[in-house]
């Protein structure tokens, strides 16, 4: 091994990134003005971010299937639901704030994440996303005919606070926030840690993650847990910042658009690329809600104008680097 300075500089640099998490003052500055918003904006702008953080969430979760499975996945919905419906029934029967129903949520998913991929560990492209979709299509029926439980057509309301003497608003406002800030966190680290790489490996290179101990089979496996549980938190926190939960949410089009959120974040794993991906989904319908009949047209014309401008500004800002 060699004991060049700039060899062993590169080194400690990897090691430091990895053992603190490469920060980033530009993202932090992001969350720092995202979190006093609240002074500056109220009522229904307020309710829409909270949302907004929710969705991104449910754009990581698919994304990070994108990258570290190199799957698409159309039955999200089914996870999120699974998320939504475990803090509005623990909060709903049993009284339970969000600081014990959130875990709960998280644990539901990873375990629904990892019991539909071991029978699906085989399928890949078309045939697992018609797989994913069988999921979402078959939520809003289950949910209805557990009524007892869900509360069927009507759903539940989350009205548990967190933190008591606290306005309602800002809690659902700031409880999504902190755990859209937590995933992506998460991500942050996992993507920089030597399991992140093992996954990525497995996706790439199945025969040379399969000769270093990581077969491809245990590797989908645990990117389709993390990818549920990730999506459990975006239901739990569109349960908990919507106040309300119903199977109205959590229908095959829900899936659709979280991947359409995906697409036009570029699965990125990043905040920017996630909250572009959240306000694609919540604030640009609010935007449009005056046009009438002409929403999905221009909304239309707003994702085609969004993937057209990811796909050649970066070719052209390469050919203005060389001029």
């Amino acid at each position: 091994m060699s004991d060049h300075p700039i060899t062993l500089n590169k080194s400690e640099s990897l090691l430091q990134r990895i053992r603190f998490g490469a920060p980033d003052l530009p993202v932090f500055a992001l969350v720092a003005a995202l979190a006093v918003l609240p002074l500056l904006v109220g009522g229904s702008w307020l309710f829409a971010l909270g949302v907004c953080f929710a969705n991104a969430i449910g754009v990581l979760s698919v994304s990070v299937l994108v990258r570290y499975g190199g799957e698409v996945s159309i039955g999200h919905s089914f996870f999120a639901a699974i998320g939504a419906y475990a803090v509005a029934v623990l909060d709903t029967r049993y009284g339970l704030s969000l600081l014990v129903s959130l875990p709960v949520a998280l644990a539901l998913g990873i375990i629904s994440g990892i019991l539909f991929a071991w029978p699906s560990r085989r399928l890949s492209g078309i045939y697992l996303a018609v797989s994913t979709m069988a999921l979402a299509l078959a939520v809003p029926e289950i949910i209805n005919n557990m009524d007892w439980l869900t509360g069927g057509y009507e759903g539940l309301y989350v009205s548990q606070h967190v933190v008591p003497g606290v306005p309602m608003s800002l809690q659902r406002y700031y409880a999504a926030l902190i755990v859209l800030a937590a995933v992506v966190y998460a991500l942050a680290r996992l993507r920089n840690s030597r399991q992140g790489l093992q996954l990525l490996l497995a996706k790439a290179h199945p025969a040379a993650a399969d000769a270093f101990g990581t077969p491809r089979v245990w590797a989908r496996i645990a990117v389709m847990g993390i990818s549920g549980g990730l999506a459990a938190l975006c239901g739990a926190m569109l349960g908990f910042a919507g106040s309300t939960v119903s199977p109205s949410g959590f229908t095959l089009w829900s899936s659709i658009f979280l991947l359409v959120g995906s697409v036009v974040s570029f699965y990125g794993l990043t905040l920017p690329r996630a909250l572009l991906g959240g306000a694609f989904l919540t604030l640009i319908p609010q935007l449009l809600s005056a046009s009438g009949a002409w929403i999905p047209v221009l909304y239309g014309f707003a994702l085609l104008g969004v993937i057209l401008i990811g796909h050649y500004l970066p070719r052209l800002q390469a050919r203005k680097g060389k001029a």
